[in-house]
């Protein structure tokens, strides 16, 4: 984190953090106070009940780990256990799982982007599709190409820059090729020649 195009976002209007909760579950608005006021959180539920229910049903597991955030799944996937991946299982529940180094040092406009995709995520799967749909890599997926679309509008709407958004999709789990693959699926234009810059 903290390259010169992270640095130089703005940071999200009223987007607040509690920074130094404690490893362990805590309610979503416990982490992220007001998180269901903000103008994202009109979009992503535009009916006040389900919105409602979408943001005091869902928690967040701090865990002691090196990572980012991801949806915790009701049971391991089978690709999971293939790849060594033991992930947090929250069986009939809504929990986004956050890496606690993450939450304390993620500039915030990283953490607002974040957590609204993996909201994105828990009113996918509510709708009934499969996050981790087999046969798909990440960047195939309906899932993550929506959820993605979703949070650089956002951006976009703050005035952050393509420099930017290119670096936020450019995670350690694809590949070069597959980066590109995600830009051109989201709307955000590929580096100028000679250019190229790293999320982590």
């Amino acid at each position: 984190m903290g390259t010169k195009a992270e640095d130089a976002a703005p940071s999200p209007p009223g987007f607040k953090v509690r920074r130094t909760l404690p490893v362990g579950r805590h309610p979503l608005l416990g982490v992220f106070p007001g998180l269901d006021r903000l103008p994202p959180a009109l979009r992503i539920e535009s009916d006040p009940a389900k919105r409602a229910r979408l943001f005091d049903e869902t928690s967040v597991e701090l865990v002691d780990q090196d990572m980012w955030m991801y949806v915790a799944p009701w049971e391991v996937p089978a690709f999971a256990r293939r790849r060594g991946w033991e992930p947090v299982v929250a069986p009939n529940q809504d929990c986004i799982v956050v890496g606690a180094g993450h939450l304390r040092d993620s500039p915030a406009m990283i953490l607002y982007l974040d957590i609204y995709h993996e909201l994105c995520h828990v009113l996918q799967r509510r709708a009934g599709a499969n996050l981790w749909e087999p046969g798909l890599s990440y960047v195939e997926r309906r899932t993550e190409v929506d959820a993605y679309r979703f949070v650089i509008e956002e951006a976009r709407s703050l005035g952050v820059e393509d420099a930017y958004l290119r670096e936020y999709l450019r995670v350690e789990w694809i590949s070069k090729k597959e980066h590109e693959q995600l830009l051109e699926a989201v709307g955000v234009p590929s580096a100028p020649r000679g250019r190229a810059a790293s999320r982590s």
